[in-house]
């Protein structure tokens, strides 16, 4: 059975959810959304989508770290579901397809299947994880990193924002915090849908991307300590300058991508350079900055870690400065499951969709499921390069209602197993 999504009715909710949390962006006419973790914003994307979930009959429930999960019966509810999934947070300076094409696109899912009645053989759920992003909290993927036993659920409670509110009172606050214990789903698949946040499937004609797996991650937060002083009293030879000190690593990690030591496709980032006291006339004394390494083999990841610590020895020896580092998230690289993949690719040829094997930069919920059940992803392309974490941020209807049509009918295909 081939089945279509309602294109229109999918383009709507997208346009809906993305008015909450709207800002305006530096590109006149374009809006982009700020819906950090456990804001308001967050919180009341997430009361509205519950409202979508509970018009098409689902079973809601919350769980204790606050990811939501949608469930409609099948004809066998003795059978494990498929979920299919993302996020509704953002990064402060979001697009409207983030995470939300996903959440939404499952939503138009089990819409469609209830407008044709079609009940599947294994009950569907849909979920919404808590801060995927982890610009808030530092952790990126808390929620399904959580479900899935990465991360213990007391540890999570405790992360603090950076004006030290903590997760679980977040949770309390927006009324989040559910009942439903952790760890306790096991699906018989989950299957993602998300834009590729990349400039590849658009830029070499394909309609859409089956994604292989995920590349390592890992993430620090470097604290510098060196000396406040006078700018202009302050001769050279006498400075303990941390930001000049943060400079040189974001030198050396770029240094590190171009050298090709660690694999022609690793990646890094020094996202948050932040000096104190932060004024013009005096000597940075503190710098608390990131460093984002990304790598899809392990081995030369571990190498890459190796290397930046021994370079942050060297240089705070050099510039007579003291740091610390903090290790906030790591994740190893993962491979999703072969036939999953197939099914999914068998599911585009059949809608006549050109598609590719693709490997994700960013990290991803579906990741954390990996571990679980066996799980894929969809990639839609999008415009102006990809780009994402911007407002300019643009999957047409079109990019997306392909993604979610093969969405569908990989669900149903899936659905209809009975081992």
């Amino acid at each position: 059975m081939e089945l279509r999504i309602n294109s229109e009715r999918l383009q709507e909710s997208l346009a809906e959810l993305g008015q909450i949390g709207t800002i305006q962006s530096e590109y006149p006419g374009i809006s982009g959304v700020c819906r950090l973790a456990l804001s308001e914003e967050d919180a009341d994307a997430r009361r509205l989508v519950i409202g979508w979930m509970k018009r098409e009959n689902l079973e809601v429930s919350i769980d204790q770290i606050g990811n939501i999960y949608a469930t409609g019966p099948g004809r066998d509810n003795t059978l494990a579901p498929i979920m299919s999934g993302s996020h509704l947070d953002s990064v402060p300076t979001g697009g409207r397809f983030d995470g939300a094409l996903g959440v939404l696109g499952a939503i138009e899912v089990v819409r469609t299947l209830n407008d044709h009645n079609i009940v599947t053989r294994r009950p569907l759920t849909i979920a919404v994880f808590t801060d995927e992003e982890g610009c808030r909290f530092a952790t990126d993927m808390l929620g399904s990193a959580v479900a899935t036993g990465r991360i213990q659920l007391a540890d999570a409670w405790r992360l603090c924002d950076t004006d030290d509110i903590s997760v679980k009172s977040e949770l309390e606050r927006t009324g989040f915090l559910g009942d439903e214990q952790v760890g306790q789903r096991r699906p018989h698949a989950f299957i993602e849908c998300h834009v590729e946040q990349g400039p590849v499937l658009r830029h070499e004609g394909y309609d859409l991307g089956v994604v292989t797996g995920v590349q390592g991650i890992s993430w620090q937060r470097l604290t510098i300590i060196g000396s406040p002083a006078h700018a202009g009293t302050t001769p050279t030879g006498f400075r303990r300058d941390a930001g000049l000190t943060a400079a040189k690593i974001n030198i050396r990690i770029r240094e590190m991508c171009l050298s090709g030591n660690y694999g022609s496709d690793m990646r890094a980032t020094m996202g948050v350079v932040r000096p104190e006291p932060g004024s013009i006339n005096v000597i940075p004394g503190r710098v608390v900055a990131t460093v984002d390494l990304r790598n899809p083999v392990d081995d030369a990841m571990l190498a890459a870690e190796a290397d930046l610590r021994e370079f942050l020895k060297e240089i705070a020896d050099i510039d007579g400065v003291t740091i610390e580092s903090e290790q906030t998230a790591r994740t190893p690289a993962v491979s999703f499951n072969t036939a999953t993949q197939a099914t999914i690719a068998s599911v585009a040829d059949t809608l006549s969709l050109r598609h590719r094997p693709i490997l994700a930069g960013a990290g991803h919920d579906a990741q954390e499921w990996s571990r679980v059940c066996p799980t894929a992803m969809i990639f839609v392309p999008g415009e102006n390069d990809g780009i994402s974490h911007n407002a300019m941020e643009f999957s047409t209807p079109e990019q997306c209602a392909n993604g979610i049509n093969v969405l569908l009918n990989t669900i149903f295909t899936l659905a209809e197993e009975s081992s």
